[in-house]
């Protein structure tokens, strides 16, 4: 039985130009931690991740919610946690301050979160093995497939699961040799060039083979001089990607993105406003055979159906501290399955949760294991900090998510 619910609010002040891209260039990276306790002494762990100012109001919601959760039977809630999810996501005075984005969004991301993690806590497993012991019914009943019966119907999604499963020991490997990894901190926007070029090389020697580039300067050829620092320093067997951060209109994205085309990027993120899917659509076509990469800011379910539906986006990049957390990313991967689009996850949690997820997303449902995000500025505010070895993520252990904090600050439960 859930016990008891502290909901703390935890920021992380960065320096030195860490975490800078063309829109936040002063982040502070922040979460809305929430902390489910049950009668059993476990712990469950969850996040969402903020940028700083106004996390208070994301750990206001967030104890709204996990109040609701007081006196359950875990168990019983995760054995229909897509029901929950949706009479949380649609209660109906704080659905109008969304709905499905915004803080209450968050607040149920954080929640949701700690549900997951407490469950595989209770069940002494690490969260992705947990998720591969479900049955493909078991795991739908965790989703809220409501707005997408046109698309994804409840018996389409467990026969997904269920034609997958024949098929699993031929991609089990990865728990062995690890998931590839893809560094971020090389190339953060506010990094001089000589910076630049020198996290460049280093990554390279860690044994990355892929790197991001932040852009989205006010004079393009500042974006375009560094792009090819990038590109001359690794080489071209290394895969580079560069993130605009949504800085540009859509005239600006397809002049620029044209003039990238020169170093071959493996995509482009975020090049343009994330609520703007016709936007991406006209832009993807007009600068092919480019792909662009997108999902960071994109609130919800139905949005990144609308983008799939489209077929603007060579990748998507949900975040389950961003959305309604596990639920939804389980949801929106199932989606892409379904529209061939690879799951390549943005790490507002620094990989620790996605690390769980990206190995079920391969395993449990035929996802390419392409590359996880890496950004190391939190390690060591985590009890068990990702392990990155010869730029490959190793799979995680210990029972849960992985997402427990050493120290939280400002405790508002």
């Amino acid at each position: 039985m859930i016990k008891k619910i502290v909901v703390e609010d935890a920021r992380f002040p960065l320096t030195g130009g860490a975490g800078s891209d063309a829109i936040h260039q002063n982040p502070v990276y922040s979460y809305t931690v929430t902390r489910l306790y049950d009668d059993k002494g476990n712990c469950g762990t969850g996040l969402a991740f903020t940028l700083g100012a106004g996390n208070e109001l994301v750990c206001a919601a967030a104890r709204y919610y996990g109040n609701m959760l007081a006196g359950k039977e875990l168990k019983a809630v995760m054995s229909e946690y897509g029901s929950w999810f949706k009479a949380m996501s649609d209660e109906q005075q704080l659905r109008w301050l969304g709905p499905h984005k915004g803080i209450v969004h968050l607040a149920l991301a954080s929640v949701t979160n700690a549900c997951y993690d407490l469950w595989a806590r209770q069940q002494q497993v690490p969260l992705w093995q947990l998720l591969l012991d479900l049955q493909p019914e078991q795991l739908v009943q965790t989703l809220d497939l409501s707005y997408l019966e046109e698309v994804l119907p409840r018996e389409e999604a467990i026969r997904m699961l269920t034609d997958l499963q024949a098929s699993r020991k031929e991609r089990e490997n990865v728990l062995q040799k690890g998931y590839p990894a893809y560094d971020t901190s090389a190339g953060w926007f506010n990094y001089a060039d000589s910076q630049l070029e020198e996290n460049c090389k280093r990554a390279v020697e860690k044994g990355f083979g892929a790197l991001k580039l932040k852009v989205g300067a006010k004079d393009p050829a500042t974006d375009i001089r560094r792009a090819h620092i990038v590109r001359n320093t690794v080489g071209n067997d290394i895969k580079v990607m560069v993130d605009a951060n949504q800085q540009w209109h859509l005239p600006q994205a397809i002049t620029v993105c044209k003039e990238l085309a020169a170093i071959n990027p493996y995509w482009i993120e975020e090049p343009t406003h994330p609520d703007d899917v016709l936007a991406h659509k006209t832009l993807a076509d007009a600068v092919a055979p480019l792909k662009l990469a997108l999902g960071e800011h994109v609130p919800n379910k139905v949005i990144f159906k609308n983008y799939l539906q489209t077929g603007c986006a060579g990748f998507i990049q949900v975040d389950a501290v961003r959305v309604g957390g596990v639920s939804e990313f389980l949801t929106i991967s199932l989606l892409c399955k379904k529209f061939g689009v690879p799951v390549v996850p943005h790490v507002g949690d620094m990989g620790q949760l996605h690390q769980h997820l990206v190995l079920f997303n391969h395993i449990g449902m035929g996802h390419e294991a392409l590359f996880l995000e890496h950004i190391p500025h939190l390690r060591a505010h985590f009890t068990e900090p990702t392990i990155i070895d010869g730029g490959f993520y190793k799979t995680p252990q210990l029972p849960g998510s992985s997402c427990d904090l050493i120290v939280t600050k400002n405790p508002v439960g």
